[in-house]
């Protein structure tokens, strides 16, 4: 008995192969846009960890720092306690126009230590040559031939176990090539401490205790690009998710005669519904495969704009090749099988509830869709409020998020009792019978398109937002440039010596420099950047204070204050007025906020002579020269004439700014190619419920065709009815997408980032993605229309012989 039953439940399928494909695809595409995404922050992550692991800092707690540095007395002192620790030096160092980043470490006490010497001795090379002036310096193979090529001073070591960009020295030759040679980023704790030591809070109360992590430095700054992607997957996820409810609904309603009779014919109802599940399942795995496949190949296209991204943002390298990781994979299968039961989980529920003389009538199905707007609208209304509440009582990303997810599921639910009033009016301006039926024969397929509908807003609504915060950031990015890069000319030389001779040189042409240095430190654990500058009237005039004390640059430029960064700011409630502690004696008060778009650290600005009075030895290789345009490439060449110093290492401003937009748009390239592909699944959703509501379509389309409609008047009145409920749909989504445009860029974008940007209105963006919307539906609506054109008048004619 249950094997017929189960062939007799899968007999609907080869009667209705559209429906099946319409679903496994649905389903697939779910899956596919969810695990690519799992699969692209999983390589991300996966890189995080080995680059962690490589370096040896992966799983060990650490001491850093409150604010400054460590002091070499201090890790001198908790040694001689008894804790056995090891010293790390991290800072940039450049050779040549190049940078680099640098890791010194103690080559007796470091976690890969071992693996140092092993390399030094496969290169030929005594193991204690590291420890031996020149040192030596080890890094992988790519990173270790561009040392080569722009040193000579130092040798390299190969070592394919270090991540790409890092180099790693003994502490003693770190600490010489930064200029630091009396203090430490932080000290490692390394395991297999002796019992009964004094604890560290007690020795050294101004060093931190981060505990043993696996994720490393570069996955917890990542976090809220990850975090954004997942919501993006989500995203994707529901709106086909949209698609399958839609179809597993009406196949259950198509099944209820053959449900009856089953039951009459002696089936439990619950074999029958196990029956059902089990055909979902077995469906919703063959789709997970299909699904994980897709994900894959769209994984690895987007891998490269992920890439970008975290280079662009972060400054975080990731490898660029894409594995078979369980954790996605088996994610995607779980959301695949979760997501169906979510789906079909109702529609099973209603069918185990029906009477067991009930009447197959798929068209009850919209009736009682229609009675729920009121239902559907009162708890979109709700969910929409305490989005509000969470967003009010509490915050960071999470609250964020959860505010955007509980706003799109509230207007999602609003969308069919707005839709159905914005059709009610439209029908006071019908002029004739058949004006009236089109208005009022919306109204009656809203219910079965009303799923497809939210998906096309929901679509919708996430391009307006996002485009709204990629298009307002990039219009205030290109600002921001026009502030920041007001020197003509940037240039930088290989050393303090060479560095020295140019500015002399400069000098004597009558050029006007303004150098950059900077001093690298800590605040609150976390690396911070101090840059010196010289009282120029370019900086009073062109650098972009968004908060600041009347008299901002008179103090700063007496080395009386500071001036921070809007991240630094927002990250640890700073406000001008507040004292910023540089150092254990070195507190200076802020005088000003400044905007710093694309740094994900803390940075701060002084005096130049302040800040070389605390720390005189700071690299003086960076400088920038005020001149008239006309005369920028005489200069240039100039330079290029009297010195060695490689073309790379002398910009003028139209090429970084020009580089600077460039890295900008890789940044998002991913973002639009997400919304994407929302909007394409989207247009699908709206196609499968137009095709799939085509027989239930031909009794309101018979009795009007018998009274004197033609098929093509009927076809045309097909298309129109899919024009008129997408262009609602789309007039509806653009207040949404404006709300979650003032989402990202004033809650989310601060707690991701750290800065807030304005909002700016785009109307011709708008005016686009309406037009892609009636587009979408044209193309929805023509495979429907074209089968009416075509349909025998015979069939039309059965309608009425039919119980329906």
């Amino acid at each position: 008995m249950t094997a017929t039953a189960f062939l007799a439940i899968l007999s609907h399928w080869r009667r209705h192969p559209l429906q099946l494909a319409t679903l496994i695809t649905g389903l697939a595409l779910a899956a596919g846009l969810w695990s690519a995404v799992q699969a692209i922050n999983a390589e991300a992550r996966a890189s995080y960890s080995q680059a962690a692991e490589q370096l040896g800092t992966a799983g060990a707690a650490r001491l850093v720092p409150e604010t400054g540095a460590i002091p070499v007395a201090r890790y001198a002192e908790l040694r001689r306690s008894g804790w056995q620790l090891a010293p790390v030096l991290e800072g940039i160092i450049r050779f040549e126009g190049q940078s680099f980043d640098i890791m010194g470490v103690d080559m007796l006490q470091h976690p890969q230590a071992q693996g140092l010497a092993l390399a030094a001795e496969a290169d030929s090379a005594p193991a204690l040559d590291a420890l031996l002036p020149p040192g030596r310096i080890f890094a992988h193979p790519e990173t270790a031939a561009l040392l080569d090529a722009s040193q000579t001073d130092h040798p390299v070591t190969s070592m394919t176990g270090l991540p790409r960009g890092v180099a790693m020295a003994d502490l003693s030759l770190a600490s010489r090539l930064l200029g630091q040679p009396t203090s430490l980023s932080y000290l490692l704790i390394l395991p297999d401490q002796r019992p009964g030591l004094r604890p560290l809070e007690e020795l050294a109360p101004e060093l931190t205790l981060i505990p043993a992590r696996a994720a490393s430095d570069a996955a917890r700054l990542t976090d809220s690009f990850h975090l954004n992607l997942t919501a993006f997957g989500l995203l994707s996820f529901a709106v086909g998710l949209f698609i399958v409810q839609g179809t597993i609904a009406l196949s259950l309603e198509q099944r209820r005669g053959m449900t009856r009779t089953l039951r009459g014919l002696g089936v439990p109802m619950r074999l029958l519904a196990s029956l059902f599940a089990a055909e979902l399942a077995a469906i919703a795995l063959v789709s997970g495969i299909a699904g994980l496949a897709g994900g894959y190949l769209v994984a690895a296209a987007l891998l490269p704009g992920v890439k970008a991204t975290l280079s662009g943002l972060y400054g975080v390298p990731v490898d660029g090749s894409l594995s078979l990781r369980p954790s996605w994979i088996f994610s995607g299968l779980a959301m695949t099988l979760g997501g169906t039961a979510l789906a079909g989980g109702h529609a099973l529920f209603m069918l185990w509830r029906m009477p067991l003389l009930a009447a197959p009538a798929t068209h009850a199905r919209g009736q009682q869709a229609r009675r729920s707007y009121l239902t559907g609208a009162g708890l979109g209304a709700v969910i929409i409020i305490a989005g509000c509440i969470i967003l009010h009582l509490f915050h960071g990303l999470i609250a964020g998020f959860a505010f955007l997810g509980s706003l799109m599921l509230g207007a999602a639910l609003l969308l069919p009792l707005l839709v159905s009033a914005s059709l009610s009016l439209g029908a006071r301006t019908a002029k004739g019978p058949y004006g009236e039926w089109l208005w009022a024969d919306a109204r009656a397929q809203l219910p079965g398109i009303s799923l497809a509908l939210m998906a096309l807003m929901l679509a919708l609504a996430a391009n307006i937002g996002v485009g709204t915060m990629v298009s307002s950031f990039r219009l205030t990015f290109t600002g921001w440039l026009d502030q920041r890069l007001f020197a003509e000319v940037y240039v930088t030389t290989a050393n303090d010596v060479q560095g020295a001779e140019l500015s002399e040189w400069l000098h004597a042409q009558g050029i006007h420099v303004l150098p950059r240095r900077h001093h690298d430190t800590r605040y609150k654990g976390a690396p911070l950047r101090v840059y010196g500058f010289e009282d120029d009237p370019a900086y009073r005039k062109n650098w972009p204070l968004i908060a600041a004390l009347p008299d901002v640059w008179d103090q700063a430029a007496r080395g009386q204050a500071v001036l921070i960064n809007e991240q630094l700011a927002r990250r640890n409630g700073l406000v001008p007025g507040n004292t910023l502690e540089l150092g254990a004696d070195w507190h200076l008060p802020i005088a000003g906020i400044y905007s710093d778009y694309g740094n994900p650290n803390g940075q701060a600005m002084m005096s130049l002579p302040a800040l070389l009075t605390r720390e005189p030895n700071i690299p003086n290789r960076n400088f920038g020269l005020r001149a008239a345009q006309s005369e920028v490439h005489e200069i240039i060449r100039n330079i290029r004439e009297e010195f060695d110093i490689p073309p790379e290492s002398i910009l003028d401003q139209a090429t970084i700014k020009a580089r600077s937009l460039a890295v900008f748009d890789r940044t998002f390239v991913i973002t639009a190619t997400l919304n994407l592909l929302t909007l394409g699944v989207a247009g699908f959703a709206l196609l499968t419920s137009l095709l799939t509501l085509w027989n239930q379509r031909l009794p309101q389309i018979a009795p009007v065709w018998a009274m004197g409609a033609s098929r093509r008047q009927l076809a045309a009145g097909e298309v129109l009815r899919s024009l008129l409920l997408a262009a609602a749909t789309a007039i509806l989504a653009l207040p949404l997408g404006l709300v979650l445009a003032w989402t990202l860029l004033s809650v989310i974008n601060v707690e991701a980032f750290g800065w807030q940007i304005p909002m700016y209105l785009f109307p011709f963006d708008w005016l686009r993605l309406f037009l892609l919307a009636l587009l979408a539906a044209i193309i929805a609506a023509v495979l429907p229309a074209r089968r009416l054109i075509r349909i025998a008048p015979a069939e039309l004619l059965k309608v009425f012989a039919n119980e329906r």
